[in-house]
């Protein structure tokens, strides 16, 4: 799947000349937590979210440092601190620097972008235009509407092989001590594993293979004095 196929559109945006309480009121009137902020020529130029305005001077939960703390921290860093409780506009608080993807961008991509740089949305341009946004949120969507991959139910042994061309693709896998036997669509595993991490990563490949109804395992794993 791709972005497209799961990114919210149209995007709720906002200005940067907005004010932080008109944001505040949009995000609660529109439920959201973040908004993309976009120029009068529809210029992605930043985004604004929840915890863009989580230390706010209004709330009186701007962030505070004891004397010790504060000798120590950077001229700079408080400044920003300072803005970011104390601004008024949207311009004053938002990230500057934002992470993007394309329409066509495979949702393996935007999950590691979003892990990689810790953020939970990604903004989604085409042509540098913003075209939509996917959120963790829309990855978890895609996951509980997923549906079976093949509507005709594959022999078994069409099964094996595909349990086995599966593990033969994968590093830690160790299939010369595996046989996999397949009878009505139930999986049976056998053999041996070097590790439960081992064994426990082949049971769910075989448990994801298209057609599997049930799995069987019957491997050992060599652990502290013996066998199990």
């Amino acid at each position: 799947m791709q972005a497209r196929n799961v990114m919210v559109t149209p995007v709720v945006t906002v200005k940067p000349s907005a004010t932080v309480q008109e944001v505040a009121a949009r995000f609660l009137e529109s439920k959201i937590s973040a908004a993309p902020v976009v120029d009068d020529n529809g210029k992605l130029v930043g985004i604004v979210s929840e915890g863009d305005l989580l230390h706010r001077v209004e709330a009186d939960t701007e962030r505070r440092r004891s004397w010790l703390l504060r000798a120590f921290t950077e001229a700079d860093t408080l400044a920003a601190e300072y803005v970011k409780s104390h601004g008024r506009r949207v311009s004053d608080v938002m990230t500057r620097t934002v992470i993007t993807a394309a329409p066509e961008t495979p949702l393996h991509e935007i999950a590691t972008l979003l892990e990689k740089n810790a953020i939970k949305r990604v903004p989604i341009l085409e042509n540098g235009q913003l075209v939509g946004v996917v959120s963790r949120a829309n990855l978890l969507q895609a996951v509980a509407s997923a549906r079976p991959l093949l509507d005709v139910t594959p022999s078994d042994t069409m099964i094996r092989d595909r349990i086995l061309a599966s593990l033969r693709a994968e590093r830690w896998a160790h299939i010369a001590s595996l046989n996999v036997t397949v009878t009505d669509g139930v999986v049976d595993l056998w053999g041996l594993a070097d590790s439960k991490a081992e064994r426990k990563a082949i049971k769910v490949a075989a448990e994801t293979t298209p057609g599997v109804r049930a799995v069987n395992d019957n491997m050992v794993t060599f652990s502290g004095g013996g066998w199990t």
